[in-house]
Order: structure tokens, then C-alpha cells, then sequence
């Protein structure tokens, strides 16, 4: 009977030990499982970074083109301005010119408008009232 006593105790033992080592297992492998989710998880937010890196750096680029055509846009503007001013400058001093020599040679008064009903060929008659 003691045999028998001692042999049961041997046996819950080793089912005790058993079940314990099972545990473990259990509990490593889900450590396992939740150690790869947080790498998955460090993987995908790793690669979120270099698209959205990416993606930044090419609204960069695209920001810069379209900076660089404003800018090119108002130059230009700024220039056609220059050189309408210019001519207006240069029309405004012939006429000054005109006048100072009507003034000297006492001619009879200038009219400044255009004589010229077209424009390079093409008339305006076209376009009046029918």
C-alpha cells in the first residue's frame, strides 16, 4: 500500500511537472506570437515612414516647380510692365519733342491720334453699325 501510496505521488508529480512544462510552453509561445506581432507592427511602421518620407520629399520637388514658375510668371510680368512703361516713356518724350518744336518754329496744333483706322491690314469698318 505504500508502494502504491508512493507510486500515485510519483505519478501526480510527474503530471504536475508535466502540466507545469506545458504552462511554460504555453506561455513562451505566446510570448513568441506577441514578440512577432511588435516586430510586424515596428516592420510596417518603419516602411509607413519611408512612403510618407517619400511622398513628402516629392511634394517638396513639386512645391519648389511650381514656386519656380510663379516666380518666373512674375518676372515676366514685371517685365512686359518695364517695357510698356519704357515705350510709354519713349512715346511720351517724341511728343514732347513734337510739341517743343511746334512751340519753336510756331506750327499748327498736332493731333496725337492715330489717322489709321487699321491695323495691319486689317479695318475696323468691319464692326461698325449695320
Amino acid at each position: 500500500m505504500q508502494m502504491q501510496t508512493q507510486s500515485n505521488m510519483q505519478t501526480q508529480q510527474a503530471a504536475a511537472q508535466q502540466k507545469a512544462q506545458i504552462i511554460q510552453l504555453e506561455a513562451q509561445a505566446k510570448s513568441q506570437v506577441k514578440q512577432a506581432e511588435a516586430m510586424y507592427d515596428i516592420e510596417k511602421m518603419n516602411a509607413e515612414v519611408e512612403a510618407k518620407k517619400f511622398l513628402m520629399d516629392l511634394e517638396f520637388q513639386y512645391n519648389m516647380k511650381l514656386k519656380g514658375i510663379e516666380v518666373e510668371g512674375l518676372m515676366q510680368r514685371e517685365g512686359e510692365k518695364e517695357k510698356a512703361k519704357d515705350n510709354r516713356i519713349d512715346i511720351q518724350a517724341s511728343r514732347q519733342s513734337d510739341l517743343i518744336n511746334q512751340r519753336k518754329n510756331n506750327l499748327p496744333p498736332m493731333d496725337f491720334e492715330s489717322t489709321e483706322d487699321t491695323l495691319d491690314g486689317f479695318g475696323l469698318e468691319s464692326f461698325g453699325p449695320k
